[in-house]
């Protein structure tokens, strides 16, 4: 049996990594390993909490001797990295705690690799999840490629692009096999309520402001969660050692235009009249070193892997915020901090 190492597996994304895992490979032993910080949530994975091939470990990545433990105990053959800290805002009123978790963090666990792995590198596997807000921004036209020089703007940016180095550099200098892929915004269910989407359906929902930085001109690329599990699924197990791969949705909107489609779509549901809730809109001052458009060419991932997005955007929001309406318990645990109290004692 493999034992794969996946870090931050309570978070948004990496839940649905672990679900994917654990559910399509009864072969693989699942290590999730998750400091459960504000923003893991074992609430997102209770439905797989009991398989056999599946085992949590709250723990920080930052820990030396915990990740030396863990290689050592469970013979690790793979590590999917997702751990992060990840939000704009955080990292710019809190820029070292993001250099601690994002770039020691990452330098932790690629030592462990290293040292583990030193004496067989077959079949191992060090597979890091980073950003496209490393690659900085872009005017109106062109796409991040794989081959876009790196240029980041914001502390978070910043942070990940370090550690994108840094899992180079262990490839070039000490042979470690590595694979990196760099995502657009990711959007669906399970995702922590600071951020936009469903910052944005719970503010409709209770009618309150929803505050659009600038004049809401700035541009993203948007990803279905879901594609994005697919994606490293499909990287992990074919891609080229040494390479890496952009993740992108096709998919590009700016922020205002997004924020009425999500108005359509809750209005909608509710039984509001279409558009009503656009009065809750406000403008506010622009986030700073704000960049104004991301877009991913994923036309490699495609070419090489045959991985495309599955959804087109308005039926991946629609399924979106249907899960949000039909999951009130989750997002009131959430928005209240009840979700942290309970496996916090567990694993206390």
């Amino acid at each position: 049996m493999k034992h794969i190492l996946i870090t931050g597996g309570a978070g948004f994304i990496g839940s649905h990594v672990v679900r994917l895992f654990v559910n399509n490979y009864p072969d693989y032993h699942i290590l999730n390993l998750d400091a459960l910080t504000y923003a893991g949530n074992l609430e997102n994975l209770k439905d797989i909490e009991g398989q056999p091939n599946y085992t949590f470990i709250k723990g920080d990545i930052c820990d030396e001797d915990l990740i030396k433990e863990l290689f050592s105990t469970y013979t690790i053959n793979g590590v999917i990295h997702l751990a992060a800290e990840s939000h704009v805002d955080r990292s710019i009123t809190d820029p070292l705690l993001f250099v601690k978790t994002n770039v020691y963090g990452t330098l932790n666990l690629l030592e462990a690799a290293k040292n583990s792995w030193k004496d067989n590198l077959e079949g191992k596997l060090f597979y890091h999840i980073s950003t496209d807000e490393v690659y900085g921004s872009l005017g109106d036209d062109g796409f991040f490629t794989e081959s876009t020089s790196y240029n980041p703007k914001s502390p978070y940016s910043a942070s990940k692009a370090s550690s994108d180095h840094f899992v180079r550099a262990y490839h070039n200098t000490y042979g470690l096999p590595v694979i990196i892929s760099n995502c657009s915004n990711n959007y669906g269910s399970h995702q922590f309520p600071e951020k936009l989407i469903p910052l944005f359906i719970n503010n409709i929902c209770n009618n309150k402001s929803l505050p659009v930085y600038g004049k809401g001109e700035n541009v993203r690329d948007w990803l279905f969660v879901n594609d994005h599990a697919r994606a490293i699924d499909v990287i992990f197990h074919k891609g080229t050692v040494g390479d890496t791969y952009n993740i992108g949705g096709f998919n590009e909107w700016k922020n205002i235009d997004l924020i009425k489609v999500l108005i359509k779509t809750v209005d909608k549901l509710l039984g509001r009249k279409e558009g009503a809730s656009e009065k809750l809109i406000t403008y506010v001052t622009d986030r700073a070193g704000h960049d104004y458009r991301y877009a991913i060419d994923s036309s490699k991932l495609k070419n090489e892997l045959g991985w495309e997005p599955s959804l087109q955007f308005e039926e991946g929001i629609e399924k979106t915020v249907q899960w949000y309406f039909e999951n009130k318990d989750w997002v009131n645990n959430v928005t209240s901090g009840e979700y942290q109290k309970y496996y916090q004692q567990m694993y206390e």
